[in-house]
């Protein structure tokens, strides 16, 4: 787990996925790589990025530069989510369930990225279709997009936090 201090925040960069990708030319092949990089606060804000380059650490610095765009922010309810949720990208979908204190995070590697880089601590995953990294994470990202906290659910219905039933 790296930790990179820019503009007084503390972010977690992951490298979920590194590919070697070949390109034929007339001499031979010419390899560069792309990187599959998620960045998280560990405070409910997280995003993802993709960043390709002829040197694997250039991608990397491009995929958390990419990802510092793209943050979105999580609402975190104890440690986890606040509802059942599921994300779909493509073939990929990835169910995220709310777990209780001391279950940790159930999960497998690229989800488990996103998640521990946003700040879940106790999480129940499951993927289905696809489990190509690239579509994990993206359908990962879809999930934690569509979770809404008390207050935005309060105020879209037009009533006070207190009349909510749940």
């Amino acid at each position: 787990m790296l930790k990179k201090e820019t503009d007084e925040n503390l972010f977690i960069d992951k490298v979920v996925h590194i590919s070697r990708v070949a390109k034929v030319v007339k001499g031979g092949r010419r390899f560069s790589f792309s990187a599959m990089v998620v960045v998280g606060d560990g405070e409910g804000k997280v995003g993802f990025g993709l960043g390709k380059a002829h040197e694997v650490p250039e991608a990397i610095r491009k995929g958390v530069e990419k990802a510092k765009k793209t943050m979105i922010s999580v609402p975190l309810v104890d440690g986890s989510i606040p509802y059942s949720v599921n994300g779909r990208f493509g073939a990929g979908s990835v169910f995220l369930k709310p777990a209780g204190k001391g279950t940790g995070v159930i999960a497998g590697g690229a989800v488990r990225a996103v998640l521990e880089a946003v700040g879940i601590r106790n999480i129940l995953t499951k993927c289905i279709g696809s489990n190509n990294p690239h579509n994990v994470v993206r359908a990962t990202m879809d999930g934690l997009e569509q979770l809404q906290s008390r207050d935005q659910v309060a105020s879209k219905r037009g009533i006070q936090v207190e009349e909510l039933s749940i």
